[in-house]
């Protein structure tokens, strides 16, 4: 079982300075660690001056019958779970796609969360980040973490849950969606959802020279600048506007990008 102080040292190897940090992690791929992710919070916030993570909620998503054409989403499919919708409140836990640690950071006393019904980020010490987020631009958080030199940490994770590689394909140009959330105001319009992340991987190759990796437990931690990883996929998509979609002949997002791109 991991100790705090692995856990810390790890995190230190990365030599990211003073940099605050977009966090995604699985413990389950590290291995145990004592404590759990409250420890591995602790020690994140002994290292970096601020940490944040999307603490999303789709479970207050609701389709309506009819909607925007090549919106990555089937609205007939999607009625019969609307009946198992949540109204969101600032207190609603994060999904548990996001894993254990965001929920963690959520309840910590120095949190702030921001209202966004659906994709809301929760961070310590990063105010000035959470207060970029607005309904329009609900990823504007990394944009201004990208700003404050920040970096963006990988626990245990791949780029397939890498939340600024979906920062930098608004930033590229790159189709959005339009999608729904029932709040205690009633059904609330969200533009600039993003796409699928399952192509995400393909990004690797273009960072590999900005990344630092330190190993912790089973796995590693991969560290990458959030303005070198922002201008990469950047790049990326100007040289091949279909690079990091997935390859599922049923993935309605990617359909939707492709054929925007005609």
């Amino acid at each position: 079982m991991l100790k705090f102080h692995q856990v810390r040292a790890a995190l230190r190897l990365l030599d990211c300075g003073a940099a605050s940090v977009i966090v995604h992690a699985s413990l389950r791929r590290i291995g145990p660690i004592f404590g759990g992710a409250e420890s591995l919070l602790a020690a994140l916030l002994q290292v970096f001056p601020g940490v944040m993570a999307p603490t999303f909620t789709y479970k207050t998503m609701i389709t309506p019958r009819l909607g925007p054409a090549q919106n990555g989403i089937d609205y007939a499919f999607e009625q019969p779970y609307n009946s198992l919708a949540e109204f969101f409140r600032p207190d609603l836990p994060a999904d548990p796609l996001m894993g254990v640690l965001p929920e963690v950071l959520r309840c910590h006393p120095l949190a702030r969360r921001t209202s966004h019904p659906i994709l809301s980020f929760a961070g310590i010490h990063l105010e000035q980040a959470l207060q970029a987020q607005t309904l329009e631009e609900p990823l504007a958080p990394i944009g201004r973490l990208a700003e404050m030199g920040g970096w963006v940490l990988l626990i245990g994770v791949d780029h397939t849950v890498n939340t600024a590689i979906h920062y930098a394909e608004r930033r590229a140009g790159r189709k959005q969606f339009l999608r729904w959330a029932l709040t205690l105001q009633g059904v609330v319009a969200c533009p600039g959802f993003p796409g699928c992340s399952l192509g995400f991987e393909a990004i690797r190759p273009r960072l590999e020279a900005r990344a630092r990796r330190a190993p912790l437990g089973n796995g590693w931690i991969e560290a990458i600048p959030l303005p070198a990883l922002i201008e990469a996929v950047q790049a990326c998509l100007a040289a091949d506007p279909l690079a990091l979609l997935c390859d599922a002949p049923d993935c309605l997002r990617c359909q939707a990008v492709r054929a925007s791109s005609l």
